[in-house]
């Protein structure tokens, strides 16, 4: 089988609070290391001719601002949380250009279209963000030109979200625990990205351990680790430590499969 080229650009990989995180003075929040300075999670896609972001977070503008300025053919969200979509009224100037289709699940859809709801409004079209919200399902396949997307179900804490899986890529952030099922989706992808929060146990987040024990299942390689918090440790010292064919994630990281 021949590959397209893929390329994936880690925009941020950092938990809700950043690293350095405000008011911390420990060491991770210290470092010099460049790769311990963590945005709140976000991935850019290019592939097939289109550009595919999965989560617009608060520090979105950050993001962009010295990246080349072309607009998105799908915003893909995995849940509600701020640290994911609190940067969609900053994709106003990308829709200015044409109209940028955001996809999430129904609960997220409804959150959304509650609190951003004159983001999705045809009024003031060229002063306000000019987005379409489109609702879909786990494991419902659709396509954004050429590009196969399918949502994977996993469970943040208690609350079913997305990951999903564009061609033979896998983006998995936030998730605690999800079916056994659900590895049937991922397993044969070429690159699996997987949330891991810190070392020790959390109730809504992977730790590294389970992120490690999850990744292994999937028979997946490489798998890289995102959505850290400063508790996972300096870049350096934690990377050392990892399985073969794991790797902690950093902003601006560009990985081409």
């Amino acid at each position: 089988m021949s590959y397209q080229s893929m390329v994936i650009t880690f925009l941020g990989t950092g938990t809700s609070c950043g690293v350095p995180q405000l008011g911390c003075v420990c060491s991770v929040c210290r470092s010099s290391d460049p790769r311990d300075r963590r945005m709140r999670s976000s991935v850019l896609v290019e592939t097939k001719g289109k550009r595919i972001l999965i989560d617009c977070g608060p520090d979105f503008y950050f993001q962009m601002l010295h990246r080349p300025f072309q607009s998105f053919d799908a915003v893909l969200l995995t849940h509600s949380h701020y640290d994911h979509t609190g940067g969609l009224d900053d994709l106003r100037p990308f829709s200015k250009l044409q109209t940028v289709d955001v996809y999430a699940d129904a609960d997220t859809a409804k959150k959304i279209l509650m609190r951003d709801a004159y983001c999705f409004s045809d009024t003031m079209k060229y002063r306000l963000p000019h987005l379409s919200m489109n609702e879909i399902k786990a494991h419902q396949t659709f396509f954004i030109g050429d590009v196969k997307i399918t949502p994977i179900e996993v469970i943040h804490g208690k609350t079913p979200i997305l990951g999903y899986r564009i061609d033979d890529f896998v983006y998995i952030t936030d998730m605690k625990t999800a079916a056994e099922s659900e590895i049937d989706y991922i397993k044969g992808a070429r690159l699996l990205v997987l949330n891991a929060l810190r070392f020790k146990p959390h109730p809504t987040h992977q730790s590294l351990d389970e992120a490690i024990v999850f990744a292994n299942k999937t028979g997946v390689s490489p798998v890289y680790f995102t959505h850290m918090s400063h508790e996972i440790g300096l870049h350096e010292e934690t990377s050392k430590g990892l399985p073969p064919g794991m790797f902690l994630a950093y902003d601006g990281l560009t990985l081409k499969i």
